[in-house]
């Protein structure tokens, strides 16, 4: 497991090995939750699925891209993370934990 950030902002990312491919579990927050999924398979674009009325995909997209770039991989991520009544601050704290993720893949 790698982790970013501190507190309410912390936000955690877990990896698998299925064969050859890889699942990552993104979560952190308050409230972790699966708000969205990623699939990049290398030399396709990505497919994504939300859920609900969550924004998870701004943060779990590049995690798939970049992991499947750097591995040749096919990739899934799944996951989301939640502050309750969250401020523009809280959001962009996590956004950036999320992308600080990205250099520890």
């Amino acid at each position: 497991m790698i982790e970013a950030g501190y507190g309410g902002d912390r936000v955690w990312l877990i990896q698998h090995e299925i064969g050859e491919d890889l699942i990552y579990h993104l979560g952190g927050g308050q409230r972790p939750h699966i708000g969205g999924v990623v699939m990049k398979v290398p030399g396709e674009p990505p497919k994504t699925q939300t859920f609900g009325t969550h924004h998870d995909l701004e943060v779990l997209t590049p995690i798939a891209e970049a992991a499947c770039e750097r591995y040749g991989r096919t990739v899934v991520v799944v996951g989301g993370v939640h502050v309750d009544d969250a401020t523009p601050e809280d959001i962009e704290s996590l956004v950036s934990n999320c992308e600080r993720l990205l250099g520890q893949l």
